[in-house]
């Protein structure tokens, strides 16, 4: 691994970086006399788009076709099949490019037209300049191809809905780092004409999914549906005409020996399969089927041994299904699975999860099958607010390298398997605790860096590379940024109490037996209120909370800091300003939190003081004291409609309102019957300030604004 890339040291960019080069020590300045050559391109060729869109948005040249004469500088493009000599032998040497840099020209040379896409990325990557000003180049030769054949990046998109034009600026993006997968996960946010019943409001058309894919294959990206199941159905499940398909009664998993049970999912991939035309793959998921034939209606009895035939049983039956329909299934080879029948799959299944932490009999049995898999790595679980990206001390005490640490360990570090058979890598970024899409991207770039050149680059170095790319060279100390929105986060997380769930009954939990767990809340106690006639009162923060109040006056002076970096660095951003908007709404709620907390601490100070005063004798100064704790509350209650109000606007410049009526149509909310998914408390995005209600400031302060009247 090299500690900076050479490129990196004369101050470029460049993401993924490249698998060899060769610089010389000379620059090439582009300028209006520089023309483009195309041989053997459409003109609607996209990698002609994206140089020439490119040329003009960072360097503002215009470069008209070359015309042959003589003294005109000329950045050819051409696809040239065996131009590059990668000896894969695979579908990775369509992905080669060869680009040669000098004063004279510039070529950029693909094995085929995706590799000639991946050279004008990179080419674009160069036209940002080394730190002096664009259109600088590096003289020299990159010859580059991919380590990994597909790059996935996950969509989860169960707790929310992207505008279709949100879902393009992501495939630009995952074009320019060379991303060529999405794994889909839809749920009901399509329409699946078979049961329309199944799709929300407003959920996406055929129509639509084949637009999204359509400029996905443009720019050498398939989109490859994701449907739940049998798992994970409470989408499906919900609605009364299918309960009787419920395993044991839970509308968590469907019974999945039923016919009529696969009859329903198989119409769903139909409707999908109809939706993505051109597409070579279908994800099955069949991610955490824990309970498989609980019901024991068509095999007997439920045992470890049973529930992984029952999951091979539907593993076998939806290939066969898929098969038929020309798509290459993946699916999640894990648990109830037993290593002793991955021999009994078909050969060409992809398993979606591969690491460091599959268990070594898997690994065994994985190879002696010989069956393709994808290095997993999940970008976000079930962290509030944003991702966990770097080191940190974990809940349990202990330390945690971060989800960035961790996803370049599985990239270099994962089993001898995936090295024979690695076919992919799996870019994970679960929406279960509803987080924003942007505080997905760096994760994903370092995965994007994982699966082009693994061992390339150190983390920090995708990390400096993509902070200039994706910001801008002009936005500053936003690797900072992350670092302590991560770390705000994780104190709005982690100083809630966690109590038995007041919304929620028990439900199915993660164990090797049906057996139901309790759900929790998050939640503090009201602050203290004061007794008539002599207005006595005990804190109840002063004393109990008192660490958690003094890292709060901490985390004040850290959000004051986050703030003004984010402020600063808006005006400033030549590209994705969004995202800095999106910092923006979670640093400002973050904030308000902790205000609270130190407001709660102010007002159980005043209404101290109020008694002490009454205990004086000082019936004027009670009284005042009690107006300043009431409009202390007043406050916090009013700035929270605030700041809640702005979070919703900016979510939803590149979302849709959650769970809205749609042309009459409402949406049926029912929560999960078994994961406890933070995002399904509500039908809105009110599951964000859920926790801050059980303060029950509204009532507080009213109940202070009636203790102030009587004592008046």
């Amino acid at each position: 691994m090299h500690t900076v890339t050479e490129l990196r040291l004369r101050g470029y960019a460049v993401l993924p970086a490249p698998r060899t080069l060769e610089l010389r020590d000379e620059t090439v300045r582009l300028d209006a006399s520089w023309r483009l050559k195309t041989t053997n391109l459409p003109a609607e060729d996209i990698s002609v788009s994206v140089l020439t869109d490119a040329l003009r948005e960072t360097c503002g040249l215009t470069a008209p076709e070359a015309t042959g004469g003589t003294g005109e500088r000329v950045i050819r493009l051409a696809v040239q099949p065996g131009a590059v000599d990668t000896a894969t032998g695979d579908p990775r040497d369509e992905q080669a490019y060869r680009l040669r840099i000098s004063a004279d020209g510039i070529d950029v040379v693909g094995n085929a037209s995706a590799g000639l896409f991946y050279g004008v990325q990179t080419l674009a990557q160069l036209l940002e300049g080394d730190g002096s000003g664009p259109g600088r180049l590096p003289a020299g030769t990159i010859t580059d191809w991919p380590e990994y054949e597909l790059r996935f990046v996950h969509w989860d998109t169960k707790h929310h809905q992207d505008r279709m034009e949100t879902l393009k600026r992501f495939l630009d993006w995952m074009g320019r780092f060379k991303l060529n997968a999405v794994s889909f996960e839809l749920e009901d946010k399509f329409e699946y004409p078979s049961h329309p019943v199944i799709g929300c409001p407003g959920a996406f058309t055929t129509s639509q999914m084949q637009e999204l894919v359509d400029y996905a294959l443009a720019r050498h990206i398939q989109i490859v549906p994701n449907v739940q199941a049998p798992a994970h159905l409470c989408y499906v499940l919900k609605h009364e005409e299918f309960a009787p398909l419920r395993c044991d009664g839970s509308n968590y998993q469907i019974c999945m020996d039923n016919p009529e049970a696969r009859r329903l999912i198989f119409d769903m991939y139909d409707d999908l399969c109809e939706a993505t035309r051109g597409v070579d793959y279908f994800h099955v998921s069949t991610d955490e089927v824990y309970y498989a034939g609980i019901c024991e209606k068509y095999r007997t009895p439920y045992n470890p041994e049973n529930r992984s035939l029952t999951w091979v049983d539907y593993a076998i039956a939806a290939h066969e299904h898929l098969a038929r329909r020309g798509r290459r299934i993946i699916l999640w080879a894990e648990f109830p699975l037993l290593a002793e029948h991955l021999k009994l799959l078909p050969a060409d299944i992809i398993n979606g999860i591969l690491g460091p932490g599959v268990p070594e009999d898997f690994i065994r049995a994985l190879d002696e099958r010989g069956l393709d898999g994808l290095a997993y790595a999940p970008m976000q679980g079930e962290e509030r607010l944003f991702p966990d990206h770097f080191a940190h001390i974990g809940r349990d005490g202990r330390p945690n390298p971060g989800r960035l640490a961790d996803a370049w360990n599985t990239m270099n570090c994962v089993s001898p398997h995936s090295r024979r058979h690695g076919l992919g890598t799996f870019a994970a970024a679960w929406d279960d605790s509803g987080l924003h899409n942007e505080t997905f991207w760096l994760g994903w770039a370092v995965m994007a860096q994982g699966g082009w050149g693994p061992g390339a680059v150190a983390v920090d170095q995708t990390v400096a590379d993509f902070m200039d790319l994706y910001h801008g060279r002009d936005v500053v100390n936003m690797t900072e940024v992350y670092r302590e929105l991560q770390e705000q986060a994780r104190f709005w997380e982690t100083s809630w109490l966690r109590t038995p769930s007041t919304v929620r009954g028990p439900v199915y939990g993660y164990h090797l037996e049906k057996k139901p767990i309790t759900c929790q809340d998050m939640t503090l106690p009201s602050p203290a209120l004061p007794a008539l006639p002599d207005l006595a009162v005990e804190p109840v923060y002063r004393g109990k909370y008192a660490a958690l109040l003094a890292e709060a006056r901490d985390r004040l002076r850290q959000s004051d800091r986050l703030l003004g970096r984010l402020h600063a660095n808006v005006p400033r951003a030549a590209r994705n300003r969004y995202a800095l908007e999106v910092f923006l709404s979670l640093a400002r709620f973050i904030r308000h939190h902790i205000e609270t907390l130190l407001a709660v601490d102010e007002v159980e100070g005043l209404l101290v003081a109020a008694h002490e005063a009454h205990s004086q004798g000082a019936g004027p100064r009670a009284r005042d004291f009690l107006r300043r704790a009431h409009g202390r509350i007043a406050h916090v209650v009013d700035d929270m409609d605030r700041v809640y109000a702005e979070l919703v606007r900016v979510w939803e410049l590149s979302r849709y309102p959650r769970n809205v009526e749609v042309a009459g149509r409402q949406f049926h909310h029912v929560m999960d019957d078994v994961k406890d998914h933070f995002a399904d408390r509500r039908a809105d995005l009110t599951y964000h300030a859920a926790p801050f209600e059980t303060l029950r400031l509204n009532e507080y302060r009213d109940a202070i604004e009636e203790i102030l009247r009587r004592y008046a």
